[in-house]
């Protein structure tokens, strides 16, 4: 087994070869994929999957309480020249390809979404200008599902904003062709009281290139749930994610790679901050690499800033290795508060402490700010992360 060349950005160990299965819990869920919300239990909080959610805020969308209306989100795509935007019914063959659901939450939005939304990239198609999904929530309770698709040796960025207030419950479906390269960059930047619930399906196709950028700011309760699977060998991704707790707040990201196929490449690397009374950041990061996946090169990180007292993190790494035939695979996970070394190196040259503290933060999202590649999208967020730092310090 061959030690990895290549660090990714972000991760501080050189060289981390992982050589045998550390967890099978979490890559495992308690009930296979299914389309159908019957094939699920309604969960209680005792499930590994569901162990860390807040049940009782889900506003009924994990037991099937939840009832969809008229007021519930409005949805505005701007797209390129070139580029075939669809209102489609269930039974188009595209829906779902990406994958099945895996919890209750998703099949329920499965089960329940009456249109779905599909956009296309053609193939050969090099888009210049960002494809716009606007998701605003009007109030009310939806069920959505989107997907989309790019065509071989395609390339395109989808930025999909979500504000406002609602309580959703979605899937999205990534469908990558040979050679396509597509960056999603997904806000949620919700209204203090919304709830969202979504399943990110992404499949990546023969030596083609999927970045997903999530950044979590609003809401008060978020679960994500990103996952990707290669349709054949030569594939990569990144999945990149920032998000900023704040008091009261409950934001979940968990991650499935699931390395099915030959010589494949993934590194993701989630970082968070923290502040206020119960304040609750939770990350999941699955990694399996399967029996016939030789040749996978993956590394997965997750780093937490704690700000204030009354924050908590669960940040938990899985990773499940079926092969030693592999490039080389680890993982890292940190929580921690400011750095005081850090904090005196800047102080020491006339910086004034808040400042100092502001400039430590700053560092530590840059990283990630710059992955976006959408400079609107980049000044919002770098005003976000400013505006929740003169709350703080």
């Amino acid at each position: 087994m061959a030690e990895a060349q290549n660090i990714p950005a972000g991760s501080t160990t050189a060289g981390t070869i992982a050589v045998a299965a550390e967890s099978t819990v979490a890559t495992r869920m308690s009930a296979p994929p299914s389309f159908d919300v019957q094939d699920f239990p309604v969960p209680h909080g005792r499930e590994e999957e569901w162990r860390f959610t807040p049940l009782e805020r889900l506003r009924g969308l994990h037991d099937g309480t939840a009832v969809a209306t008229g007021t519930g989100v409005k949805v505005d795509v701007e797209a390129p020249a070139g580029v075939t935007v669809e209102t489609v019914g269930r039974d188009d063959a595209r829906i779902g390809k990406a994958g099945k659901p895996v919890d209750r939450v998703a099949a329920q939005a499965y089960s329940a979404f009456e249109k779905a939304g599909v956009i296309t990239v053609p193939k050969e198609t090099v888009l210049t200008e960002p494809i716009r999904i606007a998701v605003h929530g009007e109030g009310g309770t939806a069920f959505a599902h989107q997907v989309v698709e790019l065509g071989a040796f395609a390339e395109a960025v989808v930025v999909i904003d979500h504000t406002g207030d609602a309580v959703l419950a979605a899937n999205v479906d990534y469908l990558l062709g040979d050679g396509a390269k597509l960056t999603v960059v997904s806000v949620q930047d919700w209204d203090d009281k919304a709830v969202h619930v979504a399943q990110h399906n992404a499949l990546v196709g023969r030596d083609a290139s999927f970045k997903s950028v999530v950044v979590t700011f609003g809401g008060d309760v978020v679960r994500l749930h990103p996952r990707v699977q290669y349709a054949a060998t030569g594939g990569e991704a990144e999945l990149f994610g920032l998000y900023f707790t704040d008091a009261g707040q409950h934001q979940e990201h968990r991650l499935l790679v699931d390395h099915n196929t030959p010589h494949c490449k993934s590194n993701v690397v989630y970082k968070g901050a923290l502040q206020g009374e119960e304040a609750h950041a939770v990350w999941i990061g699955d990694v399996l690499i399967e029996a016939a996946a030789e040749g996978t090169d993956t590394y997965e990180m997750n780093r937490n800033l704690v700000l204030t007292d009354g924050a908590r993190v669960d940040s938990v790494p899985n990773l499940e290795i079926e092969t030693g035939e592999i490039v080389g695979a680890g993982h890292a996970s940190a929580t921690g508060r400011f750095d005081d070394e850090q904090l005196f190196y800047l102080m020491a040259r006339g910086i004034p402490a808040d400042e100092a503290r502001r400039l430590v933060v700053r560092g530590f999202f840059a990283e990630l700010v710059q992955q976006i590649g959408v400079d609107d999208i980049e000044a919002r967020l770098l005003e976000k992360i400013e505006a929740e730092l003169e709350a703080t310090v």
